[in-house]
């Protein structure tokens, strides 16, 4: 049990122990008083008070313990992600100063320390995407995109960026398209799309077989669904992998390296464009599926 788990249980445990010497003054004041009418109704008022005091500034210490903890595990994941890349370019540097290397060693160097300042910068702009996400105040910008080329755009870019075959990561088209344009930024929902796409990239572990699909509905709504075959989220997880910095328990999980702030992102987009975003998983191991939710626009003529 670490530190904090103590701490929460301590807490709890404190809080419980203070409720239930109120509810036992609070019964015994009742016993004592049952016959006299005004000390008896203030007394219950009080210790009900009092009660629903202790109960809520428990839960309040127990939240803030758990956001302490998860804003440290982003700290550190920040940390990491930041450190790792740096350090390699900087060992890369180093070696092309100090020793005579080939043609074909150098490309190879340099294309390694492009990869590397490539996931620092998306590290960097992920952190500021979320700075911006949580401001409430900010609007989309209003222009009418077709949702199917964005998509179809996004999965290109994962698969290079990742370097997976065609085969990995596809983008299933859907019969009827006609309808599928949305009003919104294109900057921002190609943000929302690819974070939704790298997430299913990285807990597919082994076995990356990704499908990405449009599906206009009936209800004024188009969805973009991304389908993998990856570690699968419990039921328990399915909202909370969306709140900042969560990062869901498990081994499988703690093995992928990330700052917890990519879902979070998606799901402040997709409120900004007036959709939502939600998971389902038949458990863990057996995959996931997550939709971005978002208002149809009228095709333009």
């Amino acid at each position: 049990m670490t530190g904090r788990q103590k701490a929460i249980a301590f807490f709890i445990t404190l809080g419980s122990c203070l409720v239930a010497v109120a509810i036992a003054l609070n019964v015994s004041w009742i016993m004592l008083h049952w016959r006299q009418a005004v000390p008896l109704v203030v007394g219950v008022i009080l210790f009900a008070l009092i009660i629903a005091g202790l109960v809520i500034y428990t839960i309040f210490l127990v939240l803030e313990i758990r956001r302490n903890d998860q804003h440290d595990s982003f700290i550190n994941a920040v940390t990491h992600e930041l450190k790792t890349p740096i350090a390699s370019i900087r060992l890369y540097l180093e070696t092309l100063q100090s020793r005579e290397l080939d043609e074909q060693q150098r490309r190879d160097f340099y294309k390694v320390m492009l990869d590397d300042a490539d996931r620092l910068l998306y590290t960097v702009e992920q952190v500021l995407k979320a700075g911006i996400a949580g401001q409430k105040k900010s609007k989309a910008t209003s222009s009418v995109i077709e949702l199917p080329s964005l998509v179809r755009e996004c999965v290109e870019l994962a698969r290079i960026r990742h370097h997976l075959p065609e085969d990995a990561l596809q983008y299933h088209s859907v019969t009827d398209q006609t309808h599928a344009h949305v009003v919104g930024d294109a900057d921002d929902l190609r943000t929302a799309i690819s974070n939704l796409l790298d997430n299913a990239v990285k807990y597919s572990g082994d076995k990356i077989a990704i499908t990405a699909q449009v599906v206009p509905t009936s209800d004024e709504k188009v969805r973009v669904e991304v389908h993998d075959l990856g570690v699968g989220i419990s039921r328990n997880e399915l909202k909370a992998i969306f709140k900042r910095f969560y990062r869901a328990p498990g081994r499988e999980v703690r093995k992928v390296k990330g700052t917890g702030l990519g879902l979070f992102i998606v799901r402040s987009i997709a409120k900004k464009h007036g959709g939502r975003v939600f998971a389902e998983s038949e458990g863990e191991g057996k995959g996931s599926i997550f939709t971005l939710e978002l208002p149809r626009a009228a095709s333009p003529s």
